[in-house]
């Protein structure tokens, strides 16, 4: 079987920068916090607000993570679907309420929100920019805070990245989260001499990641000493270019069948949720690992966003990013058109 694409992220040297090239990356904001999750950072910054009414979450959201910050604050939903924006008519948020905006996989760009927030001085605003760290939003925001997962962009154990545009005071994290840093590490290290060739077993490391991962949901604890030793050196300039990149040529190869291309992803939407799961696990089987971002659950905690729903059962991302060569992209182009030729796809 060729390469597998996507899934974890392991180790890579190559994505670091020359050493005397060292020192903070430019897209970092000059005064800010790492926390060990992006969840945890918004979970400390909720607890240190003054008290709120309620928390507005975009319907199109991670459900865990809307779970989570629902455990301590009411939560209410404004629609926000991919490639539409905020319908603002949904965004009811009186006096001393708290919006969570996202740039909804990295495509869009700002001007709305910035509009918005001038407009609602009394509401706070806290953007999301887990998909895109390093978009020209993330860098010009005026919001009172933003905050960023960089462990589901960058090739890093952990790391959440909260700072605020305008300049208020920022929480700190609570605690130390060296363990489930290092088993995702330790995953990480492992995966890479897999991909060498070397006599690993793949459910070896896959169990490290997956406990770390469940150790790690949530954590105010501050980022490990690996992110923060590795982030000064780490080209992420370099992987947001090769991601776009990646992004742009896929999309362009499968126009017509693809939602749009972010910062680093592809989306695909189908036309059932059983022909997505086919895809999902069509491309599973020749070792391109699509995740879906994000399952819906009707039956437990949702958003009651029926069409928000309807979309996260039909959509799924394609794994485009800067660990992608020519030749990983033409293989997912052309599975992607295999399956659509095959009888259990009519929707692409």
């Amino acid at each position: 079987m060729p390469p597998e694409i996507g899934s974890e992220f392991h180790w890579d040297p190559a994505a670091l920068l020359d050493p005397e090239r060292g020192g903070l990356p430019r897209w970092l904001p000059e005064r800010h916090e790492l926390f060990a999750t992006g969840c945890g950072a918004l979970s400390t910054l909720l607890r240190t607000l003054p008290p709120a009414g309620r928390l507005h979450v975009p319907s199109y959201f991670c459900m865990g993570v809307a779970e989570f910050l629902a455990r301590q604050i009411p939560i209410t939903w404004y629609r926000h679907l991919p490639n539409e924006g905020p319908r603002w008519e949904t965004l009811r948020a009186a006096d001393g309420d708290i919006v969570l905006a996202q740039n909804l996989f990295g495509r869009e760009e700002g001007t709305a929100w910035h509009n918005w927030t001038r407009a609602h001085p009394r509401v706070t605003v806290i953007e999301d920019h887990s998909h895109d760290p390093f978009s020209d939003w993330a860098r010009t925001s005026t919001a009172a805070y933003a905050v960023a997962s960089l462990r589901k962009t960058l090739p890093l154990p952990d790391g959440g990245l909260l700072w605020s545009p305008s300049g208020h005071d920022l929480p700190r994290p609570s605690g130390t989260g060296s363990r489930p840093a290092g088993l995702k590490f330790a995953a990480m290290l492992l995966k890479s001499a897999w991909l060498d060739g070397r006599p690993i077993p793949k459910d070896r490391f896959r169990a490290l990641q997956q406990q770390g991962e469940q150790e790690i949901l949530g954590s105010a604890a501050e980022t490990s000493a690996i992110t923060a030793a590795v982030l000064p050196f780490l080209n992420a300039e370099g992987i947001r270019s090769s991601s776009a990149r990646n992004a742009q040529e896929v999309a362009t190869a499968l126009a017509g069948h693809a939602l749009g291309a972010g910062g680093f992803r592809v989306q695909l939407v189908l036309a059932s949720e059983k022909e997505r799961d086919a895809l999902l696990a069509y491309l599973a089987g020749v070792g391109i690992f699509a995740p879906v971002h994000w399952r819906q659950d009707r039956a437990g905690f949702w958003s009651g966003d029926e069409e928000a729903a309807d979309l996260a059962d039909r959509m799924l991302t394609l794994p485009v990013d800067h660990r992608c060569g020519p030749a990983d992209l033409q293989r997912i182009v052309e599975t992607i058109e295999g399956f659509a030729r095959m009888d259990l796809s009519g929707a692409i």
